[in-house]
């Protein structure tokens, strides 16, 4: 099992003036670590399960620019961009620019959106659960037409285009694997066999379950299950001082358990370095051997 490092909250003692050089050494040390990923949140308001709305959040695409920079290693990716805040042309330029200026590294994680709050605040659209939906797959189909030799038209119900002209192309063959977040039985997790090549769960109670839906779309759409990368978000709260490692080494075996592939999720505490590095040596390598 890999783990990958999402950094949700950057409400940290130091104040923004110290933001960009802490996120760096941050990133740097998970880098060093062995983390396989570093990860943001796409949003613009903190969201309220990590803070309040006014606590500090930065754009996830020019911070993971700033990351490639700090970093040799890891591969990049938000957990996951909502579909609405981008049209998709844009975001397949975003994501492919990420991808040759960090070597080959991104990752586009995607989903169809759900924060109504920072969408009406700063006056994006914020359409219907069920268009959001539409304008999902459509921007699955636009992306990995940008992503493929075919440089023509794109014509659907929410996007027209003239020519996907897309140079230059990604470093990433076939292109940045695509991360499908969300836990959806009926839309989401078929998207993910459909066109995605990772998916992003949550570990609840529920995951087994899900994981059997997707297997169960895999061989609707003829698609091979174990082709997906299986991804899980799980929080790495190894306590203040590591007191709590061991539980979670026993919490990732379960997930190994199931099949899972990588393990992304925060770690309480951060910006302190000592943290990233525990983990690193007392974590990671009993992970790897899952």
């Amino acid at each position: 099992m890999k783990l990958g490092l999402q950094i949700p909250d950057l409400t940290w003692p130091n104040g923004a003036s110290a933001l960009g050089a802490e996120l760096a050494a941050v990133a740097r040390k998970a880098d060093e670590a062995g983390f396989d990923s570093i990860a943001l949140m796409d949003h613009f308001f903190q969201i309220s399960v990590v803070g309040p709305p006014e606590n500090d959040m930065i754009e996830a695409y020019t911070a993971l620019g700033f990351l490639a920079a700090h970093t040799e290693r890891a591969k990049l990716l938000t957990v996951v961009t909502g579909v609405h805040y981008r049209e998709p042309g844009l975001l397949a330029k975003a994501i492919t620019t990420l991808d040759v200026l960090s070597g080959g590294r991104a990752i586009l994680g995607i989903g169809a959106g759900w924060n109504e709050e920072e969408s009406r605040g700063l006056g994006f659209p914020f359409p219907s659960t069920a268009e959001r939906f539409e304008r999902l797959e459509e921007t699955l189909r636009y992306i990995r037409q940008m992503w493929s030799d075919d440089d023509g038209p794109f014509q659907g119900k929410h996007y027209q285009a003239e020519r996907l002209l897309n140079v230059p192309q990604a470093l990433s063959k076939p292109h940045p694997p695509i991360m499908i977040g969300g836990s959806g039985e009926k839309k989401t997790l078929r998207f993910v066999a459909k066109y995605g090549d990772m998916c992003n769960l949550f570990n609840g109670p529920d995951l087994e379950r899900k994981l059997d839906v997707l297997k169960q779309h895999c061989e609707n759409e003829g698609r091979d299950y174990a082709e997906i990368t299986k991804t899980v978000y799980h929080t790495f709260d190894i306590g203040p001082k590591g007191e709590k490692t061991g539980e979670l080494n026993d919490a990732l075996g379960k997930l190994a358990e199931l099949g899972v592939d990588v393990a992304i999720g925060s770690i309480p505490g951060l910006p302190d370095l000592d943290l990233v590095e525990k983990i690193g040596g007392e974590v990671i390598p009993v992970a790897e051997k899952l």
